[in-house]
């Protein structure tokens, strides 16, 4: 196992990076470059460019960002990184089998060793067709699998599908974020029929961060945790979300563990409901994030390439809401 692979094993924040844009929509790489040390000076383990939050409109050919934006951050990443400190770079892999396999491509020539794999292109297709997608991206790039909530756009996928899927060699990890409690089981209980204790266990259930992190998950005599999360709601509040997930590590193990972590876990869903507008099926989580990373100074604004994306109605007074109750979260 690689040193990148034993990190990714070992759990870390990772941050769902957000497109830094001008309030006219141009790109400024200046404060791409000042997010990116952001997040590394705040103590992630690693960072996931081209997902949903830094807005698939980047591959429109009007737009032309998607290989410019993985380029520029991982030379960023390389630039701000400590020598010697462990990182890993998380390229979102989006689109057809063609498509994906020339994303995965592109992403291993721009340093990163580890390929989000989005399946919404493929919901015309059967969860076998599915798996041989994934195989023949797998071999460009190592996968790290994606189950995404079908209300916004993700496939409803079985156990036999992630079975399969665990047994393809060169998946690394899985990010689970159905937002179904029996979703992820479904994943977690196929992961360890598969016997693979090499691939990571990801929460990307923004609605339950913490209560993922801390349950200790026994299936058939074998443990597994789910170590680490990769999610747009850690591209904001960075450093505490560093700070809880140690803390995480350090008491999941125990038989009786405070009931503060219920409490913060309340906390944090109701935030994360407000930055990503789940009263409004999610349609301005984009700007959501981006507005607190612009309040912050990290941003130029909360501006989306599609200029008719923006924070829903109502939103921005959730956001002040939540981050008037739960400055600890901050």
């Amino acid at each position: 196992m690689q040193s990148w692979h034993r990190h990714l094993c070992d759990g870390q924040v990772i941050p769902a990076c957000p497109l830094a844009l001008n309030n006219d929509g141009s790109w400024s790489q200046e404060y791409q470059r000042k997010l990116v040390q952001h997040y590394t000076d705040a103590g992630a383990g690693g960072l996931a460019v081209g997902v949903h939050t830094t807005q698939f409109a980047i591959r429109d050919p009007k737009h032309g960002l998607f290989e410019p934006v993985l380029r520029f951050v991982s030379a960023a990443i390389d630039e701000h990184l400590k020598a010697g400190r462990d990182f890993i770079k998380v390229a979102g892999i989006c689109g057809n089998t063609e498509q994906a396999k020339s994303e995965a491509q592109v992403a291993t020539d721009c340093g990163y060793q580890a390929g989000l794999l989005s399946l919404t292109a493929m919901a015309a297709h059967s969860e076998d067709e599915i798996v041989t997608h994934a195989r023949a991206v797998a071999e460009i790039i190592p996968v790290f699998g994606f189950y995404l909530q079908p209300d916004i756009g993700g496939l409803k996928l079985s156990y036999r599908f992630w079975r399969a899927f665990a047994e393809i060699p060169n998946v690394v990890a899985i990010k689970m974020a159905p937002f179904n409690r029996y979703d992820t089981l479904d994943v977690i209980r196929a992961v360890i029929d598969a016997g693979r204790d090499d691939i990571a266990l990801y929460t990307g259930n923004d609605d339950n961060i913490i209560n993922d992190l801390l349950t200790r998950f026994e299936h058939n005599g074998v443990t597994r945790y789910i170590v680490g999360g990769l999610l747009g709601q850690w591209a904001v509040w960075t450093e505490t979300a560093v700070k809880m997930l140690q803390e995480i590590k350090s008491v999941r193990g125990n038989e009786l563990i405070p009931s503060r972590w219920l409490t913060l876990n309340a906390q944090l869903t109701d935030a994360n409901g407000a930055l990503f507008d789940a009263a409004n099926q999610y349609a301005g989580c984009v700007p959501g994030i981006s507005e607190v990373l612009r309040r912050a100074g990290l941003l130029p604004s909360n501006r989306c390439l599609d200029p008719d994306e923006v924070l829903s109605p109502g939103q921005l007074d959730e956001i002040d809401r939540v981050c008037a109750a739960y400055p600890h979260l901050m």
